[in-house]
């Protein structure tokens, strides 16, 4: 293809420079990243276990009428064309950065998966209701779409759902928590052939998320609990896993004195919500605000320093710093 591989370099070079300022480095958004790129590369080894753009198009009569799973859940890895890649994948770059660094990397591998799934339901729901009540058909039967930018708009919902800031949406300024919308708006104005119910079931996607989201830490035990189901267990499974190791390593690793290090913030004024964070005063470790529990020591959020003696609370700092 004509131009190909002129952007490719342009994207790298712009993650490459993103991560290498990052104290930590968000992995979940780095292999999504990878992900969609290798999938528009498509390497000699990957060539034949995957399938071509033509047989993965997100389609609501084919998906429905084929139980397809592979267009259902395929479909948002794939792109038309380079620009449309690095455009997605540069927009993926700034929202998956603050959402894993503030989330943690479990919570944020959790939601993409609900998003995509929610975001790419809501477009096929919304497409049989435009067949069903309005007699419109052409969204259902006729439009074929790929591409990331379903999850991207949910994701943007869930990043400003808590920000009372402006953001800057092609040259207008509008609230942060209605910048999904004007650029829904503004995107179809200037590109109509994209898809406006896949963004539109995006957005939809966030907001039920977000709606989800808070029903499960109201009805939770504890503080504020809002870690979900799946994200306690894989964090059980990586415990258990990762158990031996942190054995070996406090048998063997020499002793040091304790220095400053990590993912925490020094100096500034932090806040419980869906962006926050709150500090262990165990560990002083700086945890998501969607976590009851430290995820460095264990220790409950909000409990009283007199819950551990003063020994064990010097020994999680150890664990933490040393």
């Amino acid at each position: 293809m004509e131009g190909r591989g002129r952007m490719l370099p342009l994207l790298a070079l712009h993650a490459v420079a993103e991560y290498y300022r990052l104290p930590w480095k968000p992995p979940v958004t780095a292999g999504l990243i990878a992900a969609n790129t290798l999938v528009y590369l498509k390497p000699a080894f990957l060539r034949h276990l995957l399938p071509s753009i033509e047989e993965v198009w997100f389609n609501p009569h084919l998906i429905l009428k084929n139980k397809d799973a592979r267009r259902f859940f395929l479909s948002p890895f794939y792109h038309i064309n380079e620009s449309h890649l690095v455009y997605n994948m540069i927009s993926l770059l700034w929202k998956g950065i603050q959402l894993e660094t503030s989330m943690g990397s479990l919570e944020f591998a959790s939601m993409v998966a609900a998003l995509l799934t929610m975001s790419q339901g809501i477009t096929m729901l919304l497409a049989k209701t435009l067949v069903v009540f309005l007699d419109y058909p052409k969204p259902f039967y006729s439009e074929y779409a790929v591409g990331f930018s379903g999850v991207l708009f949910a994701m943007k919902v869930v990043l400003n759902s808590q920000s009372a800031d402006y953001a800057h949406v092609h040259g207008l300024v509008v609230p942060s928590r209605y910048a999904a919308w004007a650029e829904l708006i503004l995107i179809q104005m200037f590109a109509p052939g994209v898809s406006f119910l896949g963004h539109l079931g995006g957005i939809l996607a966030g907001m039920l998320y977000l709606k989800l989201k808070g029903e499960y830490s109201g009805s939770g035990s504890g503080s504020g609990s809002g870690s979900d189901p799946l994200v306690r267990m894989l964090r059980g499974l990586v415990g258990i896993a990762s158990w031996p190791l942190r054995a070996a390593r406090g048998l063997f690793q020499p002793r040091r004195m304790p220095r400053v290090s990590g993912r925490g913030t020094v100096g500034r004024e932090t806040r419980d919500g869906l962006s926050g964070i709150w500090r262990c005063h165990a560990c002083t470790f700086d945890n998501s605000g969607w976590l009851s529990e430290c995820e460095m020591c264990g220790t409950r959020r909000g409990g009283s320093m007199d819950e551990i003696g003063i020994q064990e609370m010097r020994m999680r700092r150890i664990q933490r710093f040393g």
